[in-house]
């Protein structure tokens, strides 16, 4: 059996059986999702339901991983800023549910975080991975040599990936369902381009979405709060930088693109027009909530949008 074939029933039974473990825990420990009154009013009924439920991906991503690759310096390099990020989500989850601070920590507090992070990961893979840093443009030869500019550019597509899907999650099953999307394009990319390794990686990453949303489907029983979406993120910027498909990232994560784009038109747009919206309601899902579609609708729809993004990228590699 392939080892990406091990890996992904690893992920996915670790993932599945640590759910009615973790979710009376999350429940025992009062760690529950507090809604904001400024959401969709069809959101007030989740309010309680528990969070942090990324914590989970810690184990099976990591076991998933581990458990069915050989060592390689690749994959501790994703593993450890999956973690990374994982771990900033940890204490902004902590101190809304614990600390009673529904904000969590402060905007500046989570990317001063992040960039340190990322800019670690960045300056690492090239000092001591040897990934190279010239940047290529997928499916043509057409390449630029970015030397150390390699380093804030990498930084900053960590932090973009983390931040992108942090805003993804945002109703039941959508962050997880369309990070499975991309996480499958991984597994054909990385086999495509050479990176048995980082196909374990993506079949791990894969697993954990699978095995997730047996529980985050509608209605969710958990969230995974931004201690996954964090760690989700950084994944998926991980086995870009490190498959060396950075400028292939905005096609494969084309439903994280047009969430983060859609609040900042809203943002821009509001400040411009002193006080008018764009949309209804950003990030883009909950403005087609507050159209009158229902939860599941917007969530299969993007769905959709995700395959066919990820189809397109790995029509473009291989």
């Amino acid at each position: 059996m392939q080892d990406y074939y091990i890996a992904l029933i690893i992920s996915t039974v670790i993932c599945l059986c640590s759910g009615p473990v973790v979710i009376p825990l999350l429940r025992r420990l009062k760690f529950r999702q507090f809604i904001r009154a400024c959401g969709p009013a069809t959101h007030l009924g989740k309010s309680g339901t528990p969070t942090m439920g990324g914590v989970m991906f810690f184990l099976s991503i990591g076991l998933g991983t581990i458990l069915a690759a050989p060592r390689d310096s690749s994959v501790v390099y994703a593993l450890l800023v999956t973690y990374g990020f994982g771990l900033i989500g940890f204490f902004d989850d902590f101190i809304k549910v614990v600390m009673k601070r529904p904000l969590g920590l402060t905007a500046r507090e989570k990317i001063i975080a992040q960039i340190l992070l990322a800019g670690v990961f960045a300056y690492v893979v090239v000092v001591y991975g040897g990934i190279g840093t010239e940047v290529t443009i997928p499916g043509t030869s057409w390449s630029w040599q970015l030397g150390w500019v390699y380093i804030p550019f990498v930084t900053f597509l960590m932090v973009s990936a983390g931040n992108a899907v942090n805003l993804t999650d945002g109703l039941d099953g959508l962050a997880a369902g369309v990070t499975l999307f991309t996480a499958l394009a991984y597994i054909f990319i990385t086999k495509a381009l050479g990176f048995p390794h980082l196909s374990v990686f993506s079949a791990a990453l894969l697993g954990t979405c699978l095995g997730f949303l047996f529980f985050n489907m509608y209605p969710a029983r958990l969230f995974m709060g931004d201690t996954g979406s964090l760690a989700l993120g950084a994944a998926v910027g991980a086995l870009a930088v490190l498959t060396k498909t950075e400028l292939l990232l905005p096609v494969l994560g084309g439903v994280y693109v047009l969430e983060t784009l859609s609040v900042i038109i809203q943002v821009t747009y509001f400040k411009l027009t002193g006080g008018k919206r764009f949309f209804r309601m950003s990030p883009l899902h909950h403005h087609f909530e507050l159209m009158g579609r229902s939860e599941q609708w917007v969530v299969v729809l993007f769905w959709t949008l995700a395959a066919i993004f990820a189809s397109l990228a790995v029509i473009i590699i291989i």
